[in-house]
């Protein structure tokens, strides 16, 4: 099992930039594929970007690209989301994820508040 705890949320201006991280308990965390996922308000939550153990990785939703770059140090049981240029539309909550065969682990989760 893994526990997740994210950080650095807040509140910024379009066209700014945050970056969250995602602290990771455990010594296995480089077996882990790390995700980071978001949930507008009334919205589906949606799987934003997710690295690999290797330290590859994909991203999920086409707005995001060239904007938000993942990252990860197994050594530090750590992953970052940064991200920039931000937009209106990427206000939402963020979460982390852990996902290793049938399990996935979620951190509680990060607001993001992107005003206009």
């Amino acid at each position: 099992q893994v526990q997740l705890v994210e950080s650095g949320g807040g509140l910024v201006q379009a066209g700014g930039s945050l970056t969250l991280s995602c602290a990771a308990s455990g010594s296995t965390f480089s077996t882990y594929t790390m995700g980071w996922f978001r949930q507008a308000p009334g919205k589906e939550r949606e799987s934003v970007e997710a690295t690999w153990g290797s330290g590859g990785s994909t991203v999920y939703v086409e707005s995001v690209k060239g904007r938000f770059t993942m990252s990860r140090d197994n050594t530090k049981n750590t992953m970052w989301l940064q991200m920039s240029s931000l937009k209106p539309e990427d206000t939402a909550v963020y979460y982390c994820s852990a996902e290793r065969g049938p399990f996935t682990y979620w951190g509680q989760g990060t607001q993001v508040t992107v005003s206009s």
